[in-house]
């Protein structure tokens, strides 16, 4: 099954702190300070914001939880244009709630401050894979990019293989008993 690719708001902005920091600042990512329920509540509720707002049709309220720049950046009928592909699937995206995501990049501060982490939710027809980046405000992380495509949930099964047309079958012949079978209920002789 093809891999879709829903949205994509990895926003590069040259008047936010990203453009602030010196060039020759080049850090390596550092593991974030984030317990793993900070990163449960951040991953479930941005997702669970990208399914109502695509269920209602509203994307103020995703746009609002946003931080500055990705507020900036974009307009509740831009993010209406971005998940529009997947808001048409009408995919129900609420088993995030109760699902655990299986994290391929565990939570890491980039060299622009900005938190960054991505995974997955195993589910069932599809899995919902995900990459989020947040930005640091007012003591909080919010949002700052999304992207999410939904996949295949398991490994999948090899094409059938060409059934290689045979010659009939000929019909098998029994074998004759060369003994009479003993009778089963024998009668008392009167």
């Amino acid at each position: 099954m093809k891999t879709l690719r829903y949205a994509l708001l990895m926003l590069v902005l040259a008047a936010t702190s990203v453009a602030a920091q010196p060039s020759t600042d080049k850090k390596a990512p550092q593991p974030a300070q984030i317990d793993r329920n900070g990163v449960l509540m951040l991953v479930r509720s941005t997702i669970l914001a990208v399914h109502h707002a695509n269920l209602t049709g509203n994307y103020t309220v995703l746009r609002d939880l946003g931080a500055p720049g990705f507020q900036q950046a974009n307009t509740a009928a831009r993010l209406a244009e971005i998940f529009a592909d997947l808001r048409a699937k009408n995919f129900d995206l609420t088993g995030v709630a109760v699902l655990e995501p299986q994290l391929s990049l565990l939570p890491q501060i980039e060299a622009n401050g900005m938190m960054r982490m991505a995974g997955s939710f195993p589910s069932v027809p599809l899995q919902v894979n995900f990459e989020l980046l947040f930005a640091p405000d007012a003591g909080r992380w919010k949002l700052f990019g999304v992207a999410l495509n939904l996949g295949q949930s398991g490994p999948a099964p090899p094409p059938p293989a060409p059934v290689a047309q045979k010659e009939p079958a000929k019909p098998a012949v029994a074998a004759k008993p060369t003994q009479k079978p003993a009778a089963s209920h024998a009668r008392p002789s009167p």
